[in-house]
């Protein structure tokens, strides 16, 4: 309970106060000012809890920032995934990449790229990631571009390897090995 009263209170500083929050583990959601928030967590191929990811959203992209400790060191593939449900080992239950304009994958392939392609993480020597990035391709208000929060969710989903950029369809950065979900309710 205290760590899910932490979590709730970092939420607020980050983004600042009356934001909508959603957790799978039932926090409580408050609205204001058009910001949205999600977290979730992510969990290994084991099920094990190792982190969080917590979306952020405004009028100009969505925030997501990934704590998490345990992992191999080196650089991994974090993408968006079309469907919000995280079954370890293989996490094959999230689908495809979250794709909604039937683009290739990659941010170096002429046809592409997926709205849920995003940069590499790094993972420390102590098996750490602490990373923040902003995507204007994906969405937590119903009704924009890139909606992520549809009937079926979506999920943030850890690769083994590092994305090459520019290989259709996963940019050859192996197994899925990390998942957080996300859904409406």
């Amino acid at each position: 309970m205290k760590k899910l009263l932490m979590a709730a209170a970092a939420v607020l500083l980050l983004a600042g106060c009356g934001m909508k929050m959603g957790k799978e583990v039932q926090v409580p959601v408050m609205t204001e000012g058009g910001r949205t928030a999600m977290e979730s967590d992510l969990v290994d191929a084991n099920g094990k809890v190792i982190g969080t990811v917590l979306l952020t959203g405004d009028e100009k992209g969505t925030g997501i920032r990934i704590t998490a400790e345990g992992m191999e060191p080196g650089v991994k593939a974090i993408h968006v995934h079309e469907t919000g449900v995280c079954t370890p080992p293989d996490f094959e239950s999230t689908g495809s990449h979250f794709n909604p304009h039937s683009k290739e994958h990659g941010f170096e392939n002429p046809n592409g790229f997926h709205a849920g392609d995003l940069p590499n993480i790094e993972v420390d020597k102590e098996g750490k990631v602490d990373l923040e990035t902003v995507s204007e391709h994906v969405s937590l208000k119903e009704g924009k571009p890139g909606y992520l929060l549809d009937e079926d969710g979506s999920s943030i989903v850890v690769h083994e390897g590092p994305d090459d950029y520019k290989t259709d369809p996963a940019g050859n950065s192996g197994k899925r090995i990390a998942c957080a979900a996300f859904n409406k309710e």
